[in-house]
């Protein structure tokens, strides 16, 4: 009698269970009538935090609804017990009210093509090892949720000079030279980019304003800094790559400086804001008119940056390609660091970091070097794209990979940086380790699946 009792009451404890999983979502204001319901599996034996998970639109059942009619539910999560009435006060009606049965996730219906159509529902979850797990999306008209920006992207005039920024909370990039990118670290998480560019203040000194903003860790000057493409035009001189910073046109107008010559005359550069966050934010450059002697080129980069990650994914679209002659190989890469290096090469994998010298933002005048312990960098090229790795000593040297587009002449890849005095990977070892474990999650990106629409019984 007693086992059979256990038997009856471990079925009956599992199909709570289960009632329970499948229990639709609420708050007092939404009560949804509909909901699709979408697998989501992680492939890999190892856990993911902050994973992204990208949901197309061509793959989602209901492409005509409004962004306010859509709710994205994790059920496993613990329910939000209900704001204070002191929160309430200070955000209003839209708080996010008491809920039952999961927890409303950050999410974002993004634009990509700027045709007024959501292309790219996107979020990011943890997963456990091997684990596949329901999420819900909701139907039905919603406004209570404020969505906290954990990621930052916009175009500012900094010294004069129209310049993008893109930030997670742990490190955030910028281009000064053109497509070449420089890089800042902050302290403690924290968005602060919209003090660099609305302030113009010196990235190597926003430490003395605020210390956790941190400072700039890294010079471009005639490298390709914490990122950027490259052409290797000449396959006679296998380490020679080509910039669209230098060119026939610089060397003859402007041979001393650091930028290009004239915006007819040479290469030039234009910015937008594709996604300004919450949990992803996403800056295009196009790169036209580059001349380099051996080809004419036009490029668009897409740089998307993420909540709580230390990395930023680039996609490279060439728009026009014609080399004069064959064996031309597309590529990118980052500088290589200066002073001491620990350097882990594998694949298509980088990892430069070690010491590092960067200025004393409290010796503005003569600014004398500040030994930082610990400054890492990498960049991971895809599979998918063949890298092969090339170290030139173009501008004191740099860690490069030829790559093989795809049939749209696109290729992908992405950057890292870290510091000691950032919040995490602050040292040598847990810094590659996160690169090493971030590469095998973008080369193999978790697997999502609609299953089914399902209406709520009345």
């Amino acid at each position: 009698m007693k086992r059979i009792g256990c038997i009856l009451l471990t079925f009956f404890f599992t199909i709570g269970l289960c009632a329970q999983k499948n229990s639709w979502y609420q708050t007092v204001k939404f009560k949804p009538s509909s909901r699709l319901v979408y697998r989501i599996k992680n492939t890999l034996n190892i856990e993911r935090r902050n994973t992204p998970v990208i949901i197309k639109r061509n793959d989602f059942p209901m492409p005509d609804v409004h962004e306010m009619w859509i709710t994205l539910v994790d059920p496993s999560l613990p329910s939000y017990i209900g704001p204070s009435k002191e929160v309430l006060k200070v955000y209003g009606g839209h708080q996010l009210l008491a809920e039952t049965n999961g927890h409303a996730i950050f999410h974002q219906l993004d634009d990509l093509d700027k045709d007024g159509i959501w292309d790219e529902l996107f979020f990011q979850t943890d997963l456990n090892a091997n684990e596949e797990k329901t999420i819900y999306i909701y139907i039905g008209e919603n406004s209570q949720g404020w969505n906290k920006h954990f990621t930052h992207a916009n175009i500012g005039s900094y010294c004069r000079h129209q310049m993008p920024f893109w930030e997670s909370e742990n490190v955030g990039w910028k281009i000064w030279f053109a497509n070449s990118v420089d890089v800042f670290a902050k302290r403690k998480p924290i968005l602060m980019a919209q003090h660099l560019y609305m302030e113009n203040l010196d990235g190597y000194g926003v430490g003395i304003i605020n210390r956790d903003w941190g400072s700039d860790i890294q010079s471009v000057a005639g490298s390709m800094g914490g990122g950027a493409i490259c052409l290797f035009e000449h396959p006679e001189i296998p380490d020679s790559i080509s910039l669209p910073r230098l060119t026939p046109a610089k060397e003859r107008i402007a041979p001393k400086s650091s930028w290009n010559a004239g915006q007819i005359s040479d290469t030039r550069y234009a910015y937008e804001v594709i996604v300004n966050g919450p949990v992803r934010s996403i800056i295009k450059i196009k790169t036209m008119n580059w001349h380099s002697g051996a080809g004419s080129y036009d490029l668009e980069q897409y740089y998307s940056v993420y909540a709580q990650q230390s990395y930023s994914t680039c996609k490279v679209v060439y728009k026009n390609f014609q080399p004069k002659k064959a064996g031309v190989k597309m590529g990118c890469g980052i500088r290589k660091k200066p002073g001491e290096e620990i350097l882990f090469q594998k694949g298509g994998i980088v990892i430069s970091s070690g010491p590092e010298q960067i200025r004393d933002p409290e010796n503005i005048d003569e600014r004398a070097d500040w030994m930082m312990p610990f400054i890492g960098k990498a960049i991971i090229v895809k599979d998918l794209y063949q890298p092969e790795y090339q170290f030139t000593n173009h501008a004191e040297g740099q860690h490069t990979f030829k790559v093989i587009p795809d049939s749209e002449n696109s290729y992908e890849y992405m950057i890292f940086a870290a510091w000691s005095e950032g919040a995490v990977y602050n040292n040598q070892q847990d810094f590659e380790t996160y690169v090493k474990s971030t590469s095998i999650e973008y080369n193999n990106p978790v697997e999502t699946g609609f299953l089914k629409l399902e209406e709520r019984n009345k």
